[in-house]
């Protein structure tokens, strides 16, 4: 991904999180970007939840459905990446979904 192109939170990314050691996601996935806009306009970083189709339903990950697969916002994981990493823009989370990723973010970080 060209390093000044606009990345917006809210938006699913095909990143490749490779290399990962001992229990963190691998693989190339969807992220979403988690990262305010003010970051990701100056920063050639941003901040991702990596989204899986398997898992626990533990309370810090948002059941969801994109492109028409049911899986999770894995809050659990995330990564600060740099835009190289971006392959490629599929889309955007719903934002009901957005909605509740960000507040259960805000609960964790303020505990």
């Amino acid at each position: 991904m060209v390093a000044g192109d606009s990345v917006r939170r809210g938006e699913v990314f095909l990143v490749d999180l490779g290399p990962t050691r001992g229990a963190e996601i691998r693989k190339t996935r969807p992220c979403v970007v988690v990262s305010p806009n003010e970051l990701n306009a100056h920063l050639l970083t941003c901040i991702v939840a990596p989204m899986a189709t398997g898992g626990h339903p533990y309370p810090f990950r948002i059941a969801t459905r994109f492109r028409g697969r049911a899986g999770f916002v894995v809050l659990d994981q995330l990564r600060t990446v740099d835009r190289e990493r971006l392959i490629g823009r599929l889309g955007r989370l719903a934002p009901a979904a957005l909605f509740r990723a960000l507040a259960i973010l805000q609960e964790m970080f303020s505990r």
